[in-house]
């Protein structure tokens, strides 16, 4: 994985100019959570579900939309435009005043990532070779994962210093700084080579979805991830602010609990041997994540501490990242007669289908539920989605000769 990150080429150049553009991200989420909490208060939760509920309305709709409006695209054209697009939304939230306009900026923004996520992802198979695919998804996830831990503790540092406001700008120039690296990037082509049509490419991927088993227990697997998930973003501040009687600095050292458990898995998964592929180490992520949320119910009904919630947030991270990590390999080893950009803006889509479903629950839960009650709800909605996973993706049945060999 070193080897792949030292390595100069165009994968580097991606690579930082991802880590440039979620650094920017994660401070952003910081600051809205706190943009909300200025507006709304003790209401926070609310805003915060509806703001992201936003998004994922962006991604489900337009992921596979714009994905078949730009397969035949310039590739550096579709990036840096979406980049462009994404700094100037975010540059405007520290006038918001109303909620209104929260939600108006939101949506251009997410609306700009819908395009620039699926089409960044599946450049990454066309510029790696196969045996260094797995360590370009870990680092890839660990660019995901330092905006979940580097970029809460950044703003921890900066909230010192500046007002909460003044994260947008930051965020800014991390989605300017990512343009800048991917124009000075030599890319592939087009990637809708030899699509019959746009809206063929666009739905060709969730058909793969609807007939493949791996592929419909991954979108098991992405509901499962999203409970957790939409808790922790949507409530933290929430439960920091007012239950612990936290800070701002808090809220984004908690962030960053959950942000470290994914990269502590994300770092350790390339020297994971697989020899039954994917599937049972994926399986095991729903299963962390039950018993992570299942032992926060029970401890925080006895004591609720902020040692507990960094801790079991460290955990949901980790059983998240037990499934993120590897979603990429199992969308390129799924990919044979569709092509992976469909099959990307597919996954991207769906997935956040999950989280447009969690979000509104995950507000709901914050603002009417104990927190307890909250904790175990999420873990019970990953147990039941972990289960269908294991039964929709059977492990292949081995021939009595394989048998043979193996018990030698």
């Amino acid at each position: 994985m070193l080897g792949l990150l030292l390595r100069p080429g165009a994968y580097r150049r991606l690579l930082a100019a991802q880590a440039a553009a979620l650094a920017g991200t994660g401070l952003a989420t910081v600051a809205l959570g706190l943009l909300a909490y200025r507006l709304a208060g003790d209401d926070a939760s609310r805003v915060m579900a509806t703001a992201l509920t936003i998004k994922m309305v962006a991604y489900v709709a337009g992921g596979p939309l714009l994905a078949g409006i730009t397969l035949r695209l310039p590739r550096r054209a579709v990036l840096v435009g979406s980049d462009a697009v994404r700094a100037a939304a975010v540059a405007l939230l520290p006038w918001a005043d109303q909620v209104w306009h929260v939600y108006a900026l939101v949506a251009l923004l997410q609306t700009a990532s819908a395009a620039f996520t699926p089409a960044f992802q599946a450049l990454i198979p066309e510029i790696v070779d196969d045996a260094d695919y797995t360590a370009a998804l870990a680092l890839s996830r660990l660019a995901y994962d330092l905006e979940a831990v580097g970029s809460p503790l950044l703003a921890a540092g900066l909230l010192l210093l500046v007002p909460f406001s003044a994260l947008f700008a930051f965020t800014a120039i991390g989605f300017a700084a990512s343009a800048l690296l991917v124009a000075g990037t030599r890319l592939p082509g087009t990637a809708g080579r030899g699509s019959p049509s746009r809206l063929a490419g666009a739905l060709s991927g969730v058909r793969a979805f609807a007939v493949r088993p791996p592929l419909r227990a991954l979108a098991a697997l992405n509901l499962a991830v999203a409970a957790p998930t939409a808790l922790v973003l949507v409530d933290t501040v929430v439960y920091v602010r007012g239950p612990l009687g936290g800070t701002d600095t808090g809220v984004a050292a908690a962030l960053a609990c959950f942000g470290a458990g994914s990269m502590a898995v994300a770092l350790a998964l390339p020297r994971v041997p697989m020899p039954s592929g994917v599937r049972p180490v994926m399986l095991a992520g729903p299963a962390l994540l039950a018993a992570a949320a299942g032992a926060l119910a029970a401890g925080w009904a006895i004591a609720p501490t902020a040692a507990l919630l960094a801790g079991s947030w460290a955990l949901l991270g980790a059983g998240c990242s037990l499934v993120a990590t590897l979603t990429g390999r199992l969308l390129r080893d799924s990919a044979a007669d569709c092509g992976l950009p469909p099959l990307f803006a597919a996954q991207f889509s769906l997935s956040h289908l999950c989280f447009l479903a969690a979000y509104p629950l995950a507000g709901w839960a914050g603002a009417a539920l104990p927190p307890e009650a909250a904790f175990a709800g999420s873990g019970l909605v990953a147990a039941l989605a972990g289960g269908a996973a294991a039964l929709l993706w059977r492990p292949p049945v081995r021939s009595r000769e394989t048998a043979a060999a193996a018990g030698r």
